[in-house]
């Protein structure tokens, strides 16, 4: 789905909920006229009160003043309907019963929103952490911050919660669940932001993250520093990092940390410990792949001889990294197009690197998990003096044992992610 059909369906669904809400107030006031005129109809028809006989004869507005009476005490007070034509004693009983019933619906509702737990925790609620989105980003930054602060209030916003989801962040992480878009001047007002100690913006939505980020920061200028804001798009958030919302902002894309978490902890000591230039194969040349190329840049360039990168379109996708001056370097750089699936990209590859020679680093970043962990085994298989890295997305069992047996260093993104979050974005 598109990000114009996604915020057109939001359009809809809040729109939805504003006429729902309007047509329970339309509803009863609705009911409320009707059942006054009920009541007023029956008076002026002839219809008297066994307590209060002389209403039949009154004026207009004393026959007003009764029917209003009704949604207030009834007619504890003023008898039962009593004669006058059959039709009008109906209505006079309908409003009766109508009217009294009206009004404790009314007061129900009124109690139970001030009663409501949500308005009275964020009234007392303070140096608290606002996570807005839902996703599997939002899980790994809970796990992270409970362990450095478990009692640390937090509030998690999004648009649309499933009530298992719901279940799940509250009685998982303690966490207040709000249902809201981000976005909206009055949502940002009752989250209490002035007394935040963190917003992190995890949203779906790149440019309403941002949009959300600006709007708070004009508001409460007092965040500035403390807004985490995760972009999936690389080339976005680059583009965007020299505004004035971004620099008031901890910005960051989730590649681009599990790439620095891979390279600083896994890669840099295998380069140091060999005695030549290394040789590295980036399998999979998208956001993960690109951000391990420019840490690598920024950390191991001195190490490196060759880099080579394959991927179905690796040639457009290093011409949009070049164009945002992120990639350079003087190694030698072979650009292989096509699947990791396919044996004439390896063929190409032997034409151009010998991976028998040394300890060459091949990294099997690709989404497709499978044939990762396929292509690490053949490799490792042909060439067991090279040091193989294959991808998975969360933890994996099988990935692990496979990995034991025929020395596979796999590693999970999710993991990486939660490994590097830095200590100053928890609280």
């Amino acid at each position: 789905m598109s990000n114009s059909e996604s915020d057109s369906r939001g359009a809809l669904v809040r729109l939805a909920r504003e006429q729902l809400g309007r047509s329970r107030t339309d509803w009863r006031w609705g009911a409320a006229l009707a059942l006054f005129l009920f009541a007023l109809g029956g008076f002026l028809s002839g219809v008297s009160l066994t307590e209060r006989p002389e209403v039949a004869q009154a004026g207009l507005l004393t026959q007003a003043y009764y029917s209003l009476g009704l949604f207030v005490v009834g007619g504890l007070d003023i008898g039962t309907p009593t004669g006058g034509p059959l039709i009008a004693r109906c209505f006079l009983w309908v409003a009766y019963f109508g009217a009294p019933i009206l009004t404790a619906s009314a007061v129900i509702e009124a109690v139970a929103k001030i009663l409501s737990p949500r308005p009275w925790q964020m009234r007392r609620i303070h140096h608290h952490v606002v996570i807005v989105g839902t996703g599997a980003m939002t899980d790994s930054y809970l796990r992270v911050l409970r362990r450095h602060e478990p009692r640390r209030p937090v509030v998690v916003v999004d648009e649309r919660i499933e009530m298992i989801r719901r279940q799940e962040l509250q009685q998982t992480f303690n966490a207040t669940v709000v249902t809201g878009d981000i976005t909206h001047e009055f949502l940002i007002t009752a989250l209490r932001l002035h007394r935040a100690s963190k917003v992190v913006l995890l949203g779906e939505s790149d440019f309403q993250s941002y949009e959300a980020a600006s709007r708070m920061l004009a508001q409460f200028p007092r965040l500035a520093g403390r807004i985490v804001l995760r972009c999936h798009n690389l080339r976005f958030m680059r583009a965007l990092q020299e505004t004035a919302v971004a620099r008031q902002c901890l910005t960051f894309n989730s590649y681009q940390l599990a790439a620095a978490g891979l390279v600083r902890d896994h890669l840099i000591d295998h380069f140091r410990q060999t005695s030549e230039r290394d040789a590295v194969v980036i399998a999979g040349f998208g956001r993960f792949g690109q951000t391990t190329l420019e840490e690598l840049q920024a950390h191991a360039q001195l190490e490196i001889s060759t880099v080579a990168l394959i991927d179905s379109d690796a040639t457009r996708r290093l011409l949009v990294a070049e164009e945002q001056r992120r990639i350079g370097g003087s190694y030698r750089r072979e650009i292989l197009e096509g699947d990791i699936s396919h044996p004439e990209v390896w063929r190409q590859l032997d034409s151009v690197l010998d991976l028998s020679v040394g300890s060459p680093t091949v990294i099997l970043g690709t989404g497709n998990i499978e044939e990762n962990l396929r292509a690490a085994l053949w490799i490792k298989g042909k060439h067991p003096n090279a040091l193989v890295f294959s991808r998975t997305t969360d933890a994996s069992q099988l990935a692990l044992q496979v990995g034991a047996e025929h020395d596979i260093n796999y590693f999970s993104i999710r993991q990486l992610v939660e490994d590097n979050i830095p200590a100053e974005w928890l609280s």
